[in-house]
């Protein structure tokens, strides 16, 4: 597969510049939230709807698209199947690669942060392409990142098509990842959240860890407790630059294999915003998590070493639950019988918003 790099001479924005919310580590009083690390999620969807706001033009033809904001992959009408896109990177995670000196894993997370996305309409993902913006080329780094892209397309099924490999020396301080999938759908087997009703419940699915967000705050807390990426806590597998590296987990061939053998009435993928994600599948429904997934262990450290609220944490990381598919109740246990890590975590009530029952936390969208 053939390559170009591209050399280009770009202003020079500056490297540090964080929105008024930003306190640096060492001046930080209180709990910690995303905000105060740097990341503003409220500000973020303002962008969000800014930009989108302005794309109004529609092709005329074949490969249209449909209409379904909020959804977590673009839909494109085509004939008998509906194609989908996804588009995602990996985000500050490539820091901690980047301080660890390891990047095998971080090509695992540009595809399990498409591909799970794509699932979430019942869409198999077919065909990827890449991104890889550099300061200076390095064998070593772009061979292993290739070798994490390699893995994560096996596990997907999908082949890699092409991509790019950009030098920026005058933009990029280090190296960026993302990508985009390619994806199909039989329009019997769509999947748009629309069926959910009051009476279903939501199963949960175990993520692997951290996955690919949260990771501006969960640096930042570290960094303000002086604790490095080689130190080992109690209770971590590995140190924890190895725990924050351990890659996003890929619910493909969990997933995929029920589309269209089991009643699935909705799937979210549980990435920035956390439990918010289950607001993005459908208005009129309240989301009730009543009985969450166990926390993997690097969620309760951060929690307790940031002195994060309950709120902030499940609004933030995954704690636990990297995925959730709502279904009628008699569907539910064929679910469970057949994926690994999953269990009954909260049900659909009338009403609007989401709510973490034990804590008696309420989520409304941005």
């Amino acid at each position: 597969m053939r390559r170009a790099t591209v050399v280009k001479k770009v202003r020079v924005w500056p490297r540090h510049k964080y929105n008024s919310a930003y306190q640096h580590p060492l001046m930080m009083t209180g709990s910690w939230t995303y905000a105060k690390a740097g990341v503003d999620i409220d500000a973020k969807s303002n962008a969000i709807r800014s930009l989108v706001g302005q794309l109004d033009f529609r092709r005329s033809g074949k490969g249209t698209k449909v209409d379904a904001m909020g959804h977590f992959a673009g839909l494109i009408d085509f004939g008998d199947v509906y194609l989908t896109l996804c588009t995602d990177g990996v985000g500050t995670k490539l820091l901690v690669a980047e301080s660890v000196g390891r990047w095998d894993t971080v090509g695992i997370d540009c595809i399990a942060m498409n591909v799970n996305d794509a699932i979430c309409v019942g869409s198999e993902p077919m065909a990827f392409v890449d991104y890889v913006a550099i300061d200076r080329p390095d064998e070593t780094i772009t061979q292993a990142i290739g070798m994490g892209l390699e893995t994560g397309a096996r596990m997907s099924n999908m082949d890699i098509v092409g991509g790019e490999i950009a030098v920026l020396p005058d933009m990029v301080h280090g190296v960026d990842i993302s990508g985009t999938c390619l994806g199909y759908v039989p329009k019997d087997n769509l999947i748009t959240g629309e069926d959910v009703v009051p009476g279903d419940v939501i199963v949960g699915l175990s993520s692997s860890g951290i996955h690919s967000n949260g990771l501006t705050l969960a640096r930042k807390i570290l960094e303000a407790e002086h604790i490095g990426y080689s130190d080992r806590l109690t209770g971590l597998h590995g140190s924890v630059g190895e725990e924050l590296l351990e890659p996003t987990r890929i619910y493909v061939k969990d997933v995929m294999p029920l589309v269209g053998e089991v009643e699935l009435h909705g799937m979210v993928n549980i990435t920035g915003g956390g439990l918010r994600n289950f607001l993005r599948l459908k208005e009129g429904v309240r989301f009730v998590i009543e009985d969450p997934l166990p926390q993997n262990r690097i969620f309760t450290l951060l929690s307790q070493l940031g002195k994060l609220e309950v709120r902030e944490a499940y609004q933030t990381f995954n704690m636990g639950m990297g995925f959730a598919i709502i279904c009628p109740e008699d569907a539910a246990e064929d679910i469970i019988g057949k994926v690994e890590g999953a269990k009954v975590v909260g049900r659909i009530d009338a009403g609007s918003g989401a709510l973490l029952e034990p804590h008696g936390i309420e989520y409304d969208v941005y």
